[in-house]
């Protein structure tokens, strides 16, 4: 994006970096806290990734976007509704934002839960549909609520944190449900864990690109968008 200068606007950079940093803050903070406190358990915890992700695009899905998610901006890329030249600091600020809150896990609570990192405890190939397949189901609510003026933008913040709740809920167990190579990549960094990284990058990319890929074929050509094609886009409507 850019401001009425043409320069680009560094504060949808900062509501990116701010929301990536809610998100890691809350989702794998509420995987350390149980593990260290068994004050809850796996339904708690994807809990609090739903509910992360419902008050982070109420809060700043009209400032930036509300992305806080690489294969989020990478996908409306995918689709010609988010500009090339915003890609880049988009990604780099939601990763900034997801370090910046996993080196804060770690010094407030220590070396527990893995630092909430997520590691398949299913085979690769398994993970990797798995991560890829609920990514897409995402990444088709997120178009249906971004660009399709049926679906009221007012409903995007509940929708998609149900959304985020329910895959966490099912394939947390078995990959750490991540879906977001972003809230990955912090505590992987902070904790030195690794294991299968390339998978939570390519998995969540390919199935964003897919499930927004495929709204578009299927909505009716008839039905205008609300989001015309070049316009940028965040997760509740245009910028």
């Amino acid at each position: 994006m850019s401001d009425a200068a043409g320069r680009p606007d560094v504060r949808c950079y900062v509501a990116e970096t701010l929301g990536t940093f809610a998100l890691v803050a809350i989702g794998p903070g509420a995987a350390m806290v149980a593990a260290s406190t068994s004050a809850f358990g796996h339904a708690g915890v994807a809990l609090a990734f739903g509910l992360a992700v419902t008050v982070i695009v109420a809060a700043s899905g009209h400032l930036g976007g509300a992305h806080i998610n690489p294969a989020v901006t990478l996908g409306f890329w995918s689709v010609r509704r988010f500009p090339s030249r915003d890609v880049v600091p988009y990604i780099l600020a939601q990763c900034v934002g997801a370090i910046a809150a996993s080196a804060l896990l770690a010094w407030l609570l220590g070396p527990v839960g893995d630092f909430g990192a997520t590691v398949p405890s299913v085979t690769l190939a398994r993970a990797f549909v798995i991560e890829m397949g609920y990514t897409g189901l995402l990444g088709f609510v997120i178009m249906a609520v971004a660009t399709d003026d049926r679906v009221p933008a007012s409903i995007a913040p509940v929708v998609l944190g149900a959304t985020v709740f329910v895959g966490a809920l099912v394939t947390g167990p078995l990959t750490g449900g991540s879906f977001n190579p972003a809230r990955t990549l912090g505590p992987a960094i902070v904790g030195g864990i690794w294991t299968a990284h390339w998978l939570y990058w390519a998995a969540p990319i390919l199935g964003m690109i897919a499930g927004m890929q495929l709204y578009d074929a299927v909505r009716r050509s008839n039905v205008p968008s609300m989001t015309p094609r070049g316009v940028p886009t965040g997760v509740e409507g245009p910028l």
